[in-house]
């Protein structure tokens, strides 16, 4: 109970937080508020139809909506930093509904919180050498889920039909976190080549 009363109690904050937000950027302008002067020449238009048409694909893969468009709209933003504000601006959502998106994408490590200096204001940010690795890097899943296998081997018996189904996937799983790291590690050196190291 202790536990749903501070997450209502940091819900409340951050939606007060994000009026105070929308009255000192001047109830940001309309469409990407502070996003439109970074990204001038750009057609906001067609900048929220690849938001939508991203986020749609996202949904399809398993993806919560409103995480799946919370995180287009970073992905979409020039700096991929975008505040409560501009977001709720942006996608014509409410402070929780971006509160819970936001929680939902840390968890899974897709974005990040940061302070804006001098501020108490918090930016969410995509950071475009990670969120990939964050959807390919599963390690620890992977890990309970081949010992999961492991023991329904051991409880089937491995020379059992389910046994057996047990055993290849197991073998699958095992196969796949080494080529993925091994991928990985490829595509760093990769991407260095083609857009330069840190």
């Amino acid at each position: 109970m202790a536990e749903s009363t501070s997450e209502a109690e940091a819900e409340a904050e951050l939606e007060a937080e994000t009026e105070l937000e929308a009255e000192s950027e001047g109830k940001v302008q309309a469409g990407a508020g502070a996003e439109s002067a970074e990204g001038a020449g750009r057609d906001p238009e067609a900048v929220s139809r690849f938001v939508e048409h991203f986020a749609a694909q996202l949904v399809e893969a398993g993806m919560p909506r409103m995480p799946a468009r919370v995180f287009a709209a970073l992905l979409a933003s020039d700096t991929g930093a975008l505040t409560s504000a501009q977001l709720g601006e942006q996608l014509q959502i409410s402070p929780a509904a971006v509160s819970g998106a936001v929680r939902y994408l840390a968890q899974v490590h897709l974005v990040s919180r940061e302070r804006e200096p001098g501020s108490r204001r918090e930016r969410y940010r995509v950071h475009s050498d990670q969120w990939y690795e964050a959807l390919t890097n599963r390690e620890a899943i992977m890990k309970r889920w081949e010992d999961a296998l492991r023991e329904g081997v051991a409880s089937l018996g491995a020379d059992s039909p389910a046994g057996r189904r047990l055993s290849e996937t197991l073998a699958f799983f095992e196969f796949v976190e080494v080529e993925v790291e091994a991928m990985m590690a490829r595509w760093r050196i990769h991407r260095d080549q083609l857009f330069g190291g840190d």
